[in-house]
């Protein structure tokens, strides 16, 4: 038999091995291979998942801070802009609603800024080891603060197009909301 047929055998035989070894560590290791999930993984900051550091980024509301604002029937400033035909805005309307709106994205994605900052910053002083009592109630009143204005963004805007719209707009807009 030629050396060059022994070693093809013993090629084969090696890439068996691999073949099946890599299958029991998937059957064995379940989704821990499988996990390609965005918040299965670290966002930049490792506090964050990239689901939260791409929301406060983009100006997600992904703690639904507007919710007490939704549940007692105020209007959505991005929902108003969606449903300007079916609400019949008026060009005035429509100016005044967008306005919110921008400026309500750009106050979102500016403390959504401020708070990776923050969590950047004590993420940092754990690893260094530089922190105290004072440093610490520091950063996390600063996190306290930027979801309270964070907050009182979203809820001032969602006030704000409720005085815009007309009694029967807002009620067109909860009854377009309930279909």
């Amino acid at each position: 038999m030629p050396v060059y047929a022994l070693s093809l055998k013993a090629l084969f035989a090696a890439m068996v091995r691999l073949y099946f070894t890599v299958l029991c560590l998937l059957i064995l290791g379940g989704n821990s291979f499988g996990q390609t999930g965005v918040d299965s993984l670290t966002s930049p900051v490792k506090t964050l998942s990239y689901k939260q550091y791409n929301g406060y980024l983009n100006g997600d509301d992904n703690d639904n801070m507007a919710l007490v604002a939704e549940l007692n029937h105020y209007p959505s400033p991005q929902k108003v802009i969606e449903l300007k035909k079916q609400l019949g805005l008026t060009p005035d309307e429509l100016l005044k609603v967008t306005a919110i709106n921008t400026e309500l994205i750009r106050k979102k994605k500016e403390m959504g800024r401020f708070i990776i900052k923050n969590e950047r910053a004590l993420d940092s002083l754990f690893r260094l080891k530089r922190l105290d009592d004072g440093t610490l109630i520091f950063y996390t009143n600063r996190f306290g603060l930027y979801q309270g204005e964070l907050r009182n963004a979203i809820l001032q805007a969602y006030i704000k197009i409720g005085v815009i719209l007309t009694a029967d707009q807002v009620k067109k807009y909860h009854k377009l909301q309930q279909e």
